[in-house]
């Protein structure tokens, strides 16, 4: 139950960070740039900081750092070139990003129960895939 109020956490996190590139307008070359650099270098620092970490929290720990460089990434994306399919790839990244953590959360539990764990995590994610495309098919 811990690991889920965690993930979830994580993943509101993860929408609250994503809510502030919303709001910019497309930016040019060189803010673009400088932007994807940014991301890129904490990114860097993010996946270095694991590198102190031990067995699956080290994993765990990267698999958080490359989420969050995707979900960047894919943001940044969107508030260059806002479009219906930039938000698609958005709300794409952030389910794909839950799904690797989520998988890497489950490999700290044995048996039946990582299997259960990782069950509910492909299910969550396979859910957020078909709601993206019911936006889609809406819009």
């Amino acid at each position: 139950m811990h690991k889920h109020l965690v993930s979830l956490a994580i993943a509101a996190g993860l929408t609250l960070a994503g809510s502030a590139f919303a709001a910019d307008p497309a930016m040019d070359k060189d803010a673009y740039k400088a932007a994807k650099d940014k991301i890129e270098s904490q990114a860097k620092a993010d996946k270095k900081a694991c590198d102190a970490m031990k067995d699956n929290a080290k994993d765990i720990c990267q698999a958080e750092a490359k989420a969050k460089e995707k979900i960047a990434k894919a943001e940044l994306d969107a508030q260059n070139k806002p479009g219906p399919q930039a938000e698609e790839k958005v709300r794409l990244m952030k389910a794909e990003g839950q799904y690797e953590v989520a998988k890497e959360k489950c490999e700290d539990q044995k048996g039946t129960a990582m299997t259960t764990c990782k069950g509910d995590a492909k299910a969550s994610y396979d859910k957020a895939k078909a709601d993206i495309k019911q936006t889609k098919a809406k819009g």
